[in-house]
């Protein structure tokens, strides 16, 4: 078996999609000091790697879970089968609730896997970080422990992405057909999961600038006020990515999104919420 591990904290990462750790006879490449990131960062880029891969697959993944539930407690040949193999499967599903349908549960989907796959990224760089993936056994013991923390925490996330990958049209129905409803659109959850959501996209985008602005106004500076360590923000950037390497643009990613996201939410919440009582008023005064 051929594999490509990622070596981070002087051990090798779990493979994304793989509940339970690669275990190679070979021992992993050496790390660069660059390539060393803390366990905060390994959750971030653990979880955003699995749902960007989830994005492709989750249309195998429904029509996975239609065949794996057709015929459910029924002997052999007693039952309609609507899905047979994959292509006409991805036929039937396209026909019946378009093309889109091949992308039902794609949100509880990526939910899942930013939760299962961020646990077990973050728990598994712990134990490396702790040294424990150096001891005999110690590989096979963080993995299993990371891959059921991670798929105990994703559980509720998987049972609602099967059940929305499982709702079809009638005539197309196997298993028992949950009927789910979406969130109310002046619900709070609105802001609250749109906020999360979008913290996300803003901790990564943003963290590099925000590196750079507090090295630049923490950094001393002459009698003529020029920066000493810095010219500028081109300068400050090429010299972090030059001497500690450009995962430095990222210290502290973990952290700046756990701040980050309560103020988005609360931000948008308040927002949203002054909103509606400056539209009462405006009503009520007219």
């Amino acid at each position: 078996m051929v594999t490509s591990p990622v070596a981070t904290h002087g051990c090798r990462q779990p493979r994304p999609g793989h509940l339970w750790p690669v275990i190679q006879t070979q021992m992993a490449p050496a790390v660069d000091a660059g390539d060393v990131v803390s366990p905060a960062v390994d959750l971030v880029l653990g979880a955003s790697a699995c749902c960007l891969a989830c994005v492709f697959t989750n249309p195998l993944e429904v029509v996975k879970t239609r065949l794996q539930l057709q015929g459910e407690l029924q002997a052999p040949g007693t039952y309609p089968r609507p899905y047979r193999g994959f292509v006409s499967s991805v036929a039937a599903i396209a026909r019946a609730d378009g093309l889109w349908g091949l992308q039902k549960g794609l949100a509880a989907g990526l939910l899942y896997q930013g939760l299962m796959n961020g646990v077990r990224f973050y728990c598994y760089s712990l134990a490396c970080q702790a040294g424990l993936t150096q001891q005999p056994g110690g590989t096979v013991v963080a993995g299993a422990v990371a891959g059921a923390l991670g798929a105990f925490v994703g559980s509720p996330a998987y049972l609602v992405k099967t059940q929305l990958q499982a709702q079809t049209v009638a005539v197309m129905a196997v298993g028992h057909q949950h009927q789910h409803q979406w969130l109310l659109e002046d619900s709070w959850l609105v802001t609250l999961a749109g906020g999360m959501i979008s913290s996300i996209a803003v901790a990564v985008v943003m963290t590099p600038f925000d590196v750079v602005s507090t090295r630049l106004y923490n950094q001393p500076v002459d009698r003529a006020g020029r920066g000493q360590l810095y010219g500028g923000l081109t300068d400050c950037l090429v010299k972090i990515c030059q001497q500690e390497g450009p995962l430095a643009l990222y210290k502290g990613l973990g952290l700046a999104y756990l701040r980050l996201g309560p103020h988005t939410i609360l931000s948008m919440f308040f927002w949203d919420e002054l909103r509606k009582l400056a539209a009462r008023a405006q009503h009520q005064g007219t």
